[in-house]
């Protein structure tokens, strides 16, 4: 469940009353975007990074120190495209082939580079991938035999493993990329080896179920046995942008495996494959009933793999040491909870030296803990009323890691994050220290090195992202991209009301925070109408001292709103992240009954203040925040004119296994705790109501939405509904965004303008 939106910047053309508009299609398309530093990655030298050159042709390794080029890694103008054998292929040209991201080996002689890619779902992907040897100055395709997804390299550099049609299959660069099929049970909508089935991908947030042994002797995956899981399908039309021509007469179907609450998961299990003798293993991993197993990764002893188990309610997971010839599974650590267990606890995991890290809410805050790889615990990494949000890795006596300790105080602030490292005793450094967001890409950590840089993304409300490089002891070296001259454009030409935070405590006693802007030219004496946005979601957060807030990143949008006469404000309610276990998870097992009070608080305080007309207050959201803001509208205060839910939930039951049972349990368990839904509140539905959805949503599927118009219906509730074919829950392509936001604004301007 997640926002979709487009990054933006906003710029104003007049320093006095007239501001020029700003254009809808600029807003959608791109067309105000801040920059940034495309495609870098940190070398393993750490005083090095490669980027991409501006045209795209070029891969070049930059100094962090200086800045200056230290070689070009790789050159489409230059570079040949062969077979294994060395043999020019002439009917592929390297100008045709796109580098749309790539992958250094850990021997640093190939680079891994992916062509064509093809979205699949949130986080997968096909592509056509080429091996490029630096020395060579040559592309090899990396099979001859079809798309290929999620590939990596073996630590040793010599092998790439990857996953096509189901199945594992592995190239040995030293033997011609002579390729084997480790796996060949794979099958569509059965089994899949290595790579997650939908739900893992989207809620366990993740692409690849596979890794190498830390010698390169071993594979491990997990396999996923989705025989069992109901099927959901969705039609497809002709359309355009694409045009599916084979759909021209009769609609096709899309069909897939897709657990809902309460119903059959994949059967889950993990097996290994020896690369010399080609032997093949079940290895005896115990998993609980309708468990999962949302994380695999080698350790740095060789044939033992970290596998992390779940079960179903999501409130107790254990790290299994598991060697992959003997089959022995060792439990040596186990976490549980009173509510669920975040996925921030294993996506940090990292075997690679004898300890590790992980991120644990056990004293009501999300802190980093480290333990020895036998499972011993070494320390409590961090302490206080803040909240670590992430963690970069160690060398093995330093962990660098992001949190809400406000500037070194021990004490969270929600709305901002700094970046810091810590020793092992838990002593810590501040290593960014201006006030707003920061965010850090590090290099791979080696042990005990010096010198090391790392990249830092700064921004505040009202100034677009920094983006910077760093020593280790938090001296700014160098500016990579400032956004300087957009910068000079927002300060120079502003002539509506700069954003600002705010906050105001509920009926309840709550605390809650938020962000506003306010019309140009705006008369504290007026009335103005107001258009609520919010997602609301467990653990999101959409107020931050930060560029990125709104809908469309620097406010871009709500800009455009506030220059027609709104007042636009978000406020992140009960269940929203950044302020501990308590405030995050009090909305267990009755999602939506919280986070709408919340919003409707958030309505009436508004509507106190003296410059805001309490009767044209709308609410708008998407995805979880769809849900919400038909939530807020039955809730039953009426404080809504009218509201927008695009790509709601409106009944729990129809959204998917794991996300919604981590929070409510199953709907055989929890059935009053699902029964807090739109499908079951409509009838107090209060203003009127716009319903967006794409009927090709794998995600948050339109029978969402069918359901729900029926009842309406039947109730005789009138409401407006708009549909997008063969769109999936981001609504885009071709013109399809700018129809989106044209019906959403012309619908706020009927029912909220004098």
């Amino acid at each position: 469940m997640k926002k979709f939106s487009a990054l933006a910047i906003v710029f104003f053309a007049s320093i006095f009353v007239f501001a020029q508009q700003i254009r809808l299609e600029d807003v959608v398309s791109y067309g105000y975007y801040a920059r940034g530093v495309y495609g870098l990655q940190p070398c393993a030298d750490g005083e090095s990074y490669t980027r991409l050159s501006d045209d795209g042709n070029q891969i070049l390794r930059c100094s962090y120190k200086t800045g200056e080029t230290l070689e070009v890694v790789a050159d489409r103008s230059v570079a040949r495209v062969v077979d294994a054998q060395g043999n020019t292929i002439n009917e592929v040209r390297v100008r045709d082939l796109s580098l749309d991201s790539y992958t250094f080996s850990p021997d640093g002689k190939n680079l891994l580079i992916a062509t064509d890619v093809e979205p699949i779902y949130r986080r997968s992907s096909r592509a056509r991938y080429y091996i490029y040897n630096i020395n060579n100055k040559t592309f090899t395709p990396l099979s001859k035999n079809g798309a290929q997804e999620v590939p990596r390299f073996s630590p040793d550099g010599t092998m790439i493993a990857f996953v096509r049609d189901g199945n594992l299959f592995l190239v040995k660069l030293l033997f011609n990329n002579a390729e084997t099929q480790v796996t060949k049970d794979g099958e569509f909508n059965h089994i899949i080896n290595g790579k997650p089935d939908w739900v893992y991908e989207e809620e366990f947030e993740y692409n690849c179920a596979y890794d190498f042994s830390s010698d390169s002797q071993m594979l491990a995956w997990v396999r996923f046995d989705e025989s069992e899981v109901k099927t959901f399908a969705f039609q497809y039309f002709q359309g355009t942008h694409p045009s599916m021509k084979e759909y021209a007469l009769y609609p096709g179907v899309y069909s897939y495996k897709y657990p809902k609450a309460g119903e059959v998961n994949s059967k889950v299990s993990v097996h290994s494959y020896d690369i010399k003798s080609r032997v093949t293993r079940n290895l005896d991993v115990p998993v609980p009933d309708d468990g999962y197993i949302p994380r695999i990764q080698h350790t740095c002893e060789k044939d033992q793999f970290a596998v992390v188990t779940l079960n179903r309610r999501q409130n107790q997971c254990d790290i299994y040491s598991v060697n992959a010839r003997s089959g022995i599974a060792k439990l040596i650590m186990r976490e549980q909870n009173d509510r669920y267990i975040e996925v921030s606890f294993y996506d940090h995991l990292d075997f690679s030296r004898q300890l590790f890290v992980v991120l644990s809410e056990r004293d009501g805050y999300r802190h980093l803990y480290l333990y020895g790889l036998d499972g011993s615990l070494v320390n409590q990494l961090t302490k206080g009323d803040y909240v670590v949000t992430d963690y970069y890795g160690t060398d093995g006596t330093t962990f660098y890691y992001a949190s809400t300790d406000e500037m070194g105080s021990g004490h969270g602030n929600p709305l901002e994050q700094y970046i810091y490292k810590a020793d092992a005793k838990g002593k810590k450094t501040l290593l960014t220290k201006q006030k707003g967001f920061n965010t850090a890409v590090f290099p791979t950590l080696k042990e005990n090195r010096g010198g090391l840089y790392f990249v830092n993304t700064w921004s505040d409300l009202t100034t677009p992202p920094v983006t910077a490089v760093y020593t280790s002891n938090g001296k700014q070296e160098r500016v990579l991209e400032n956004n300087a001259s957009l910068k000079e454009e927002y300060d120079k030409h502003l002539t509506i009301a700069t954003p600002e935070l705010f906050s105001f405590t509920t009926s309840e006693g709550v605390l809650l925070n938020g962000w506003m802007v306010k019309p140009a030219n705006f008369d504290a004496s007026k009335k103005y109408p107001v258009i609520m946005y919010q997602y609301s979601g467990p653990g999101d957060q959409q107020v931050h001292n930060s560029w990125n807030n709104g809908n469309a990143r620097g406010l871009i949008w709500e800009h455009r709103l506030a220059q027609k006469g709104y007042i636009v404000a978000c406020v992140d309610g009960r269940g929203t992240g950044g302020r501990g276990a308590d405030f995050q998870k009090c909305t267990y097992m009755t999602m939506g009954d919280k986070e709408s009070k919340d919003q409707v608080e958030t309505a009436i305080y508004l509507g106190s203040l003296p410059y805001v007309d309490k009767d044209r207050i709308g609410i708008w959201g998407w995805s979880f925040g769809g849900f919400n803001t038909i939530m807020s509208m039955c809730e039953g205060r009426g404080v809504f004119r009218c509201g927008v839910a695009v790509a709601p939930v409106t009944d729990w039951r129809y959204y998917d296994s794991a996300y919604t049972e981590r929070y409510m349990r199953t709907p055989q368990e929890n059935p009053d705790g699902y029964d807090i839904s739109p499908l079951h509140r409509y009838q107090r539905l209060h203003g009127d109501l716009l319903i967006c959805h794409g009927l090709a949503d794998d995600n948050v599927h339109f029978q969402n939405t069918a359901e729900l118009a029926e009842q309406l219906v039947q109730a005789g509730i009138q409401f407006e509904l708009q549909t997008y074919t063969n769109r999936n829950h981001s609504i885009y392509g071709g013109k399809t965004r700018l129809h989106l936001f044209t019906r959403i604004e012309g619908f706020f301007d009927r029912h909220l303008q004098p």
